[in-house]
């Protein structure tokens, strides 16, 4: 059913752009017609997150009312279903079909793995950090909630789940969701080649057993599942290939984080190490490699975000930042590490990445309700009402700013624990900022000519000339994953009526805008008529542009914001106040 609505609502091969509701006695139907005589329908009921409806049955039915084929036929599986709509696709597009059939194939092996490990992967959290999760403290701790987050559906992409490339042996060995421990492998490169540094301490040569390399040779850390073809064929594409070598000794061991490609130190859990992967996910052309550029960007997001939080006191002491300022690569997106440090003070602290609220903890509860039994008087829309609070205020004063940052469900944490005086304490903890969008205009008014400017930046297509990227990275990021997702999911769990957790979306939304100002011309006034207001909201196109058209046939310059439109449940009525 994921996979159809996800397809209703990017409109592939016009499903619902070309089509139309009709009512049967058995329910809603989407009909699409198919030249005179036939028709494609899907039977749906009304959703409004970010499409009006949503399959309501793994079906798609064909009809036809030629001679002699009055019968419908029924399509029950990916492959039918994808086969089906394949021969209404361009002839150009429809090896992208057949990639992402593939894709759901793999994805539900995946989840049949997941099922089958659940109990397995519970108990192994539990005997590690304990049987209350509102108590798994620390960087350590979460960790645990990584894995918890790892098996839940993306709130857009429909095979999240799913890892190209992988089979049940790599994800057991090295996927979050199983919790493993590994070592990671190294590479002993030129001096000379390598650009960036390493942390203090960092392994030398001559600690994996290559000392007669330790004056001339860094040891980059290398992910077990890149060594073979992958690394090798860096090594050559870089000329590398004579100058460096790999050692035969693991060393350090790591867990995966919900990321996978970011590894955290067992014996140092606050440090977190991004390595280039040769798989994907979330789309086949959104590879997990680490491209240079992107470590740059990394580094020149956090000196901005930071520099804005000196100007806004208020956010001093609730916003934490991990530091990404730290990197080292060789010229090649494999060839390539981040070593991100999480901030001092979080051991005693429940660290919680957004992405985890909604997972079913040990015991069957959910974490958000855990989390509010020990922080909220065992209320969840109290807790979600703070997170609420702290993070639309903290995003719309950075789009005051002209800033928007790629900052979804995995790059934003909780960070709970209480003050002196025993009250809760919430603060932000976030992370992974490269891909924002800036308005360069708006920023260099409120920075002056001292403002980050696009040769700062690797990627061409940070800077923007106006607020709509921004407005639309703002809408798609913040607003759909880390505020609308949770009102539609958590009315789901029975957790609170629908109307009601919209209303506080739109109610705290609402006062962080107009903290902004709202006259004609500033920031507030923008989010105001293009979130708030607006009739309809960009919405993530991402099967489109991660895996069913290039991106030549997409037109889409970022696959992360190749945007299509849905209703702006913002509007819905019911809604209180």
């Amino acid at each position: 059913m994921r996979v159809l609505s996800a397809l209703l609502r990017e409109d592939v091969v016009g499903l619902r752009s070309a089509g139309e509701l009709v009512h049967r006695p058995d329910g809603a139907w989407w009909r699409r017609p198919r030249g005179d005589s036939e028709a494609l329908l899907v039977p749906v009921a009304e959703d409004g997150f970010q499409c009006e409806y949503a399959a309501r049955l793994p079906l798609l039915v064909q009809e036809s009312a030629r001679s002699g084929r009055s019968a419908p036929v029924r399509h029950e599986t990916c492959d039918a279903i994808l086969a089906t709509l394949r021969e209404l696709a361009d002839p150009l597009d429809r090896k992208g079909f057949d990639a992402f059939a593939e894709e759901c194939r793999q994805t539900l092996a995946t989840m049949r793995l997941h099922t089958t490990v659940h109990d397995e992967v519970l108990r192994r959290l539990t005997d590690r950090h304990g049987l209350l999760p509102a108590a798994w403290s620390g960087p350590a701790g979460g960790l645990a909630f990584d894995t918890l987050a790892a098996h839940l559906d993306h709130p857009v992409y429909p095979t999240a789940r799913g890892r190209a490339g992988l089979d049940e042996a790599g994800l057991r060995s090295y996927a979050p969701e199983l919790h493993p421990r590994f070592a990671l492998r190294w590479l002993a490169l030129p001096r000379d080649a390598v650009t960036g540094a390493f942390p203090d301490g960092w392994p030398t040569p001559a600690v994996l057993k290559l000392p007669a390399l330790d004056r001339t040779h860094v040891a980059l850390p290398v992910h077990p599942l890149v060594v073979g073809a992958p690394l090798e064929g860096a090594l050559r594409a870089t000329g590398l290939a004579d100058r460096a070598v790999l050692a035969d000794r693991a060393h350090l061991d790591v867990v995966p984080t919900l990321s996978m490609r970011t590894v955290a130190l067992c014996g140092e859990p606050s440090l977190h190490v991004k390595l280039p992967l040769a798989t994907a996910s979330l789309g086949l052309r959104n590879r997990r490699t680490v491209k240079p550029g992107t470590l740059v960007d990394g580094a020149a997001g956090q000196r901005l975000v930071e520099r804005i939080v000196a100007r806004e006191p208020r956010f001093a002491s609730t916003v934490l930042h991990a530091d990404e300022s730290v990197y080292a690569h060789a010229g090649h997106e494999v060839l390539a590490a981040l070593f991100r440090r999480l901030p001092d003070g979080l051991q005693d602290c429940v660290v919680v990445p957004l992405a985890a609220l909604q997972a079913g903890a040990p015991g069957g509860r959910l974490v958000v309700e855990e989390l509010a039994d020990r922080f909220y008087g065992g209320d969840p829309l109290a807790l979600l009402d703070a997170c609420l609070t702290l993070l639309l205020d903290w995003q719309t004063t950075l789009f005051g700013y002209g800033v928007a940052l790629e900052s979804h469900q995995q790059n934003v944490s909780l960070v709970l624990d209480r003050a002196d005086d025993g009250r809760t304490r919430l603060r932000l903890l976030l992370k992974d900022n490269d891909g924002p969008r800036i308005n360069g205009v708006r920023l260099r008014e409120r920075l002056g000519n001292g403002a980050p400017g696009p040769a700062d930046f690797d990627d061409a297509r940070t800077f923007v000339p106006d607020d709509g990227p921004v407005a639309d990275l703002f809408t798609t990021v913040t607003v759909h994953l880390c505020a609308g997702a949770y009102a539609f999911g958590l009315a789901r769990h029975g957790l609170a009526p629908l109307p009601v957790l919209l209303g506080l979306v739109r109610d705290r939304l609402t006062e962080a805008v107009e903290r902004l100002g709202t006259a004609a011309g500033e920031p507030g006034a923008v989010l105001r008529d293009r979130v708030l207001r607006a009739p309809r909201l960009p919405v993530k196109a991402m099967v489109t542009a991660g895996t069913l058209l290039s991106k030549e046939r997409s037109g889409a310059a970022d696959i992360n914001k190749h945007y299509t439109t849905g209703p702006n449940y913002l509007l819905r009525t019911g809604v209180p106040g």
